[in-house]
């Protein structure tokens, strides 16, 4: 999302969220590392909204009005194979794939699309309450984020919500929960506006840990404050985890690095 048109959730929630002291007695979640795998080009235009990987393609979904569009996408190189733009009354949002649909949320127009996933020709509309950030999937459902703490499970027919689960790091509730990922049971946040991706228990809502890529968003901000971390995608068969940012130009292949336990 833009910094300015964000400014008054940026001041208020984002000072309240994952730097917040934990309660007396609170265990804080352990912030792990990261290493290189791959590097591969990234479109420094595309402002990234969703993300995700299926047979071999990224699937990128960018937003601002005006410049709005989902794409299909050469890993490897980065060309733009399929594309097609979002009309510029909508600021396009996260994005998810259930079957042969390819489904987009929109900001604040509260209102989300169903594409084709083969020709992202149009197929239908559907609506909700509040604000649209990002899409992921488990095997029966949706997963919503909306920029609060909250995450909303959406029924992946009828794309009505279907329940909420609270997410929390130490007992405080961690707001601005951006681009989200089903990884292994889990879910992967962007957490807007940090270098922090939150792994959040899909049944309690805590945060089981965190993975900080501070190094890659100064790599890639290069003072332009908008340049957010914000991307995840999962190759689950051959357990590839690629993250990337808005206006970046590279995309990343990670793997994620536990702290290491210092002796006693």
């Amino acid at each position: 999302m833009p910094n300015l048109r964000k400014a008054f959730c940026a001041a208020i929630s984002c000072a309240l969220v994952w730097i917040a002291g934990a309660p007396t007695g609170a265990e804080a979640a352990p912030v792990y590392g990261y290493q290189i795998v791959h590097l591969y080009p990234h479109d420094a235009n595309a402002f990234t909204e969703g993300l995700f990987y299926k047979d071999g393609f990224l699937y990128e979904s960018t937003g601002l009005e005006g410049r709005s569009s989902i794409r299909k996408v050469k890993l490897e190189t980065g060309e733009v194979v399929q594309q097609r733009n979002i009309s510029p009354a909508y600021f396009g949002e996260g994005i998810v794939y259930w079957k042969n649909k390819l489904i987009e949320l929109t900001w604040r127009s509260q209102i989300g699309f169903i594409y084709d996933l083969a020709t992202f020709a149009p197929k239908g509309s559907f609506r909700y309450k509040g604000e649209g950030w990002a899409l992921t999937r488990d095997g029966h459902r949706l997963i919503m984020s909306d920029g609060t703490s909250d995450l909303r499970f959406l029924d992946p027919d009828s794309l009505k919500e279907t329940g909420r689960l609270h997410v929390t790091a130490d007992g405080a509730p961690v707001a601005n929960l951006n681009e989200v990922e089903e990884v292994k049971g889990n879910i992967l946040a962007n957490i807007w506006q940090t270098s922090k991706i939150a792994c959040i228990d899909p049944k309690t809502g805590a945060v089981l840990y965190w993975i900080d890529l501070a190094p890659l968003v100064v790599a890639n901000q290069n003072g332009n404050a908008d340049a957010v971390l914000n991307g995840i995608a999962y190759d689950a068969k051959s357990d590839r985890l690629f993250v990337t940012g808005k206006l970046w130009t590279t995309l990343y292949e990670i793997k994620i690095v536990p702290p290491v336990a210092s002796k006693p």
